[in-house]
């Protein structure tokens, strides 16, 4: 019997052993790792499909979407967002198109013949101050009388009228359409940035270096204008050559490359250049006198002009 016992004993303690070494074993073998598939992010950009040009608005048919495992700040994901918009720069082909890379600004408010204007503004001519960007505005200009008349003074009476109609304000001090600022209501607002038809820009900076602008503000509903077709025509600094076999009107830039004189935009010269200046009062000849010389030793005659006396022989 106690030979059995340590047989037994024996026994569990090589299991012991056995299941002990089983363990070690185990406990050095990786742990199995799970096998999922793997995915990656994706998302829809616009990019360009040939090289965008700088200055030339971008057409739907040069863009398409694109999946990309990034997301640009500043993308689009639709071509038709950037159908008309302007790349300040050229982009690549296949490049995705971005806000930075698009003019923005003032620049994409003109209207295409339009120039962007800044024009000096005081709370007396920009109707107190009250003036916002998007307003329409009628431009009202003040020549003041230059000298007397035929003195060579430019402007030969002094005069007010109606320069432009329905002008846009794009800008008013520091705020724009786009910005949340506003007009400074202490009056220290200086400049007004105005949408200006190139052909008008010589009239209205003209008329602000020789007068005074005065801004009338209007209902943005309210249709009329200047009927320019009933005015004279100004007649331009630089003549224009005319072209064979055309009428065409000349273009608005080269209009406002022959310029307009002051004494035009005062009506001071017809529309053929001529002046019109009034002509001065006839003013009569003072008589003339003649009476004989009494006291001269000489023979003569003393002739009398106006305030000057000589004795002419005879």
């Amino acid at each position: 019997m106690p030979n059995l016992t340590k047989i037994l004993a024996g026994v569990l303690i090589a299991a012991a052993l056995l299941l002990g070494l089983f363990a070690w074993t185990l406990s050095r073998r990786p742990a199995p790792v799970a096998v999922t598939s793997a995915t990656h992010a994706s998302f829809p950009v616009v990019v360009a499909t040939q090289t965008l040009p700088a200055g030339k608005p971008i057409t739907v048919d040069q863009l398409r979407v694109q999946s990309l495992p990034i997301n640009p700040n500043g993308a689009f994901t639709d071509p038709a967002q950037l159908a008309g918009r302007v790349p300040s720069a050229e982009i690549g082909a296949d490049s995705p198109v971005l806000e930075t890379q698009l003019s923005s600004g003032l620049a994409e408010r003109i209207e295409p013949g339009e120039r962007a204007l800044a024009v000096r503004v005081d709370e007396g001519n920009a109707v107190g101050n009250r003036l916002r960007p998007g307003n329409f505005v009628d431009v009202f200009f003040t020549l003041k009388r230059d000298g007397v008349i035929g003195s060579g003074g430019e402007i030969d009476r002094t005069q007010a009228r109606l320069l432009m109609s329905k002008v846009r304000v794009l800008a008013f001090g520091n705020a724009t359409a786009s910005g949340d600022s506003a007009g400074d209501p202490n009056g220290m607002v200086r400049t007004a940035v105005l949408a200006v038809p190139v052909a008008d820009v010589d009239r209205l900076t003209l008329a602000e270096s020789a007068g005074r602008l005065i801004f009338a503000l209007r209902n943005p509903k309210d249709a009329e204008v200047v009927d320019q077709s009933v005015l004279p025509a100004y007649p331009g600094v630089l003549k224009t050559a005319a072209r064979a076999g055309t009428t065409e009107p000349l273009q608005d830039s080269t209009r406002a490359a022959a310029g307009v004189s002051l004494d035009a935009l005062s009506g001071s010269t017809n529309s053929a250049g001529a002046s019109v200046r009034p002509a001065l009062p006839h003013m009569p000849l003072p008589p003339t006198r003649v009476a004989g010389n009494t006291n001269s030793t000489k023979s003569g005659i003393e002739v009398i002009r106006g305030g000057r006396t000589e004795t002419v022989a005879w």
